[in-house]
């Protein structure tokens, strides 16, 4: 072990202690992370059985990379239906999401912590042919533990902003080996690929982002018709989707500074269910009358409530294709912003604030054919929403532009396929299906 990994194990070992408190802590909110607490430590209760049959191993740590793992995982199992699959998260809701898509037909666990003991244990037991690592999820000791127990790892739909290359860039000594033991990468695009390289991948290849391929399931379409009539047919409704914490207070401010037309509807989404509470709150707080998705009453939402919260799990499509309009969150403050793509792919326009770097690439491409427009604060996003609201021609024009761009950057789970399957061909398990 390097001296700088041996360090980071170090430095790791010291939380261990606390790190049962805080799954403790996280499951007030979310009980989620209070169950099977001790695969997070390389142990697996008995509905987790060592493999009978060769494993393939898809890492994908929430929820958006739960969904974007769909196209390899319909790959694998129809290249390899006799191996199994085995599908690790991270959080509550991205074990919820593989267990609402794949069901049975994947084995789920949780991630273990990136500590020697918990990952040899971890490969000791499901011993996988190849595992595949969703976007940025690089871990010291899960790489390199796989690399000594001859495990190929691939990381896959990789993305890496400048911010994020930058400090890795601060620790060379830890960076370059990990990167160099993964057994291939592949990039969401050209400047993720540079950024790797500059860190000491070796030769990644881009093949686009996964969430362009990622179909709209006729059933989320089915529900986003009966949420346009319980928000009113003639009403016209905007969502604030994925919102974080702080930006909430940032739109309801901007929104009495500049109050929209009385039929016009908000619908709030935030991104962790573990604050729909504290949104609810803040509602009450500011004398905002609303009403919960969760209550899931029969009527029209009355004229005179302004607000609908969505606090409701895997409806987020539904949400964007019910509206008018779209803002994509985590945007107006520096978090780099949520997943815009979803919003293109059911053709409702996008409005972004300044910080998009996590899908850096998605908004620029989409706001330069005029599917999105990016706004600089609350007020600006007001002004935006009332614009656009007021100008049907114009929605419509970006409601084309969004599907025609979602169209356009579809076909990476192919380009995929078409690097990995090679490679896959030469592993120790039972022979492809010839498509």
């Amino acid at each position: 072990m390097e001296p700088a990994r041996a360090l980071y194990t170090l430095l790791g070992s010291a939380t261990l202690p606390l790190l049962p408190l805080r799954l403790w802590w996280r499951g007030r909110r979310e009980p989620g992370y209070r169950r099977y607490i001790g695969e997070r430590f390389g142990r697996y209760h008995a509905l987790q059985p060592a493999p009978t049959s060769p494993l393939f191993w898809v890492h994908a740590v929430s929820v958006g990379e739960t969904r974007a793992a769909l196209p390899l995982v319909q790959r694998l199992r129809a290249a390899y239906p006799g191996a199994m699959l085995l599908l690790t998260h991270m959080t509550a809701t991205g074990r919820d999401t593989g267990q609402a898509l794949f069901a049975d037909h994947v084995i789920q666990t949780w991630l273990p912590y990136d500590l020697p003991f918990a990952v040899r244990a971890f490969y000791a037991h499901f011993r996988p042919a190849a595992g595949f690592l969703l976007e940025t999820e690089l871990w010291p000791n899960l790489i390199g533990e796989a690399h000594a127990a001859g495990v190929p790892l691939y990381l896959i739909n990789a993305r890496l902003s400048e911010r994020s290359a930058r400090r890795y860039a601060r620790l060379p000594s830890l960076t370059q080996p990990m990167l160099s033991r993964l057994a291939g990468i592949a990039a969401q695009s050209a400047p993720d690929a540079a950024r790797l390289v500059a860190l000491g991948a070796i030769a990644p290849i881009v093949t686009g982002n996964l969430k362009f391929d990622v179909s709209v399931p006729p059933q989320a379409l089915e529900v986003a018709a009966a949420l346009r009539l319980h928000f009113g047919a003639t009403r016209k409704v905007w969502v604030a989707g994925s919102t974080r914490e702080g930006e909430e207070a940032l739109i309801i401010d901007a929104l009495a500074r500049r109050p929209l037309p009385k039929e016009t509807l908000l619908v709030i989404v935030p991104r962790h269910p573990q604050r729909f509470a504290a949104v609810a709150e803040l509602l009450r707080a500011r004398s905002l009358r609303f009403v919960r998705r969760s209550d899931k009453p029969a009527r029209i939402v009355p004229s005179d409530v302004g607000v609908v919260l969505g606090d409701s799990m895997g409806e987020m499509l539904a949400y964007y294709a019910a509206a008018d309009l779209a803002f994509i969150g985590g945007s107006l403050l520096p978090l780099g912003g949520q997943n815009l793509i979803e919003s293109l792919a059911v053709g409702t326009p996008v409005l972004v604030g300044p910080n998009t770097f996590n899908f850096a690439d998605a908004a620029a491409g989409a706001i330069a054919m005029g599917a999105a427009q990016r706004v600089t604060d609350g007020d600006t996003l007001l002004a935006a929403v009332a614009e656009l609201l007021e100008d049907p021609a114009r929605r419509l024009a970006m409601c084309e532009a969004a599907r025609a761009f979602h169209t356009a950057h579809r076909g990476a789970a192919a380009r995929l396929w078409s690097w990995l399957a090679p490679q896959l061909a030469h592993l120790p398990v039972s022979q492809p299906v010839r498509g």
